[in-house]
């Protein structure tokens, strides 16, 4: 069940250009799956929420989440100045997470610099379910690499890819997950930057297999108030409607997202404004 509460910061701490931070998250932690967000206030000057993939759920001692933190701005600059013991106000777990299969099926999960961090739980829910788990990682460049050690503990086998070839693969995400595809892996899991998500959408499409995105990176507030996050997406009954992705997301079937839309509202999207004859 989705919480309010002023969480006390249990340990902040630097892993390459990003921070782990965790916090104690009594209640809330319980209610956690792969694909949630937390949603939290930052300093007095910023109105709105900053959100954040959990990366991962503890039980013990009352319950805690972590995250990863990329500073670029004030708000989460501000954030990882905090120390242990401070208090923070959160929100969790938000959002719709990922869909498990029900038969064990081959999975692969894909994941773009600090995008791979909520994927880790994931597959250690799909290695218990009997589905084989590869995972790719990806970044520009090998500063920006992040979890390859964590991957590797949790899945069968991994991918490391850099734009630049500064470390692993010299590529994208998508040479690999080609290869992986045209030997019948059914479900991919993404999560990532917007463009590495078309990318993966349109390669799992071709080999005809399921890819379930999380589109954390359009979110602002998390809670549904600022309306930042909104994208066209194709429902059940093929009418494009333009939703929120941190009340109808963060999770979405890849091929339902008009990804060369994000940004617009398209014409024939429920609602649209009818076009002027000026």
């Amino acid at each position: 069940m989705t919480a309010q509460a002023d969480a006390e910061i249990l340990s902040v701490r630097r892993d390459g250009p990003y921070w782990q931070m965790s916090f104690a998250a009594p209640g809330i932690a319980d209610g956690f799956r792969p694909g949630h967000f937390v949603a939290i206030a930052v300093d007095d000057a910023h109105i709105l929420r900053r959100a954040f993939s959990i990366r991962s759920a503890s039980t013990k001692a009352g319950g805690a989440l972590q995250i990863i933190v990329s500073p670029k701005g004030p708000g989460t600059k501000w954030l990882v100045e905090r120390r242990p013991g401070d208090l923070i106000n959160v929100i969790a777990p938000l959002g719709k997470p990922f869909r498990l299969p029900t038969e064990p099926v081959p999975c692969v999960l894909v994941g773009g610099g600090y995008g791979v961090a909520p994927l880790f739980e994931l597959a250690s829910q799909l290695r218990a379910r009997g589905c084989p788990v590869e995972i790719i990682v990806g970044a520009g460049d090998a500063q920006r690499l992040y979890g390859v050690v964590e991957a590797r503990r949790v899945s069968d086998a991994v991918h490391v890819t850099t734009d630049d070839g500064s470390a692993g693969e010299h590529g994208r995400v998508t040479d690999p997950l080609r290869r992986i595809l045209a030997g019948g892996h059914p479900a991919v899991y993404a999560c990532g930057p917007m463009g590495m998500l078309q990318a993966v959408s349109e390669v799992s499409a071709e080999f005809g297999a399921v890819a379930q995105c999380a589109v954390e990176e359009s979110m602002a507030c998390g809670i549904g108030v600022c309306m930042t996050c909104v994208l066209p997406v194709i429902g059940d009954d093929g009418v494009t409607r333009m939703v929120r992705s941190c009340t109808e997301g963060p999770v979405f079937f890849g091929d339902r997202v008009r990804w060369s839309e994000v940004g617009t509202v398209p014409a024939d999207t429920l609602g649209a404004p009818e076009p002027r004859d000026d």
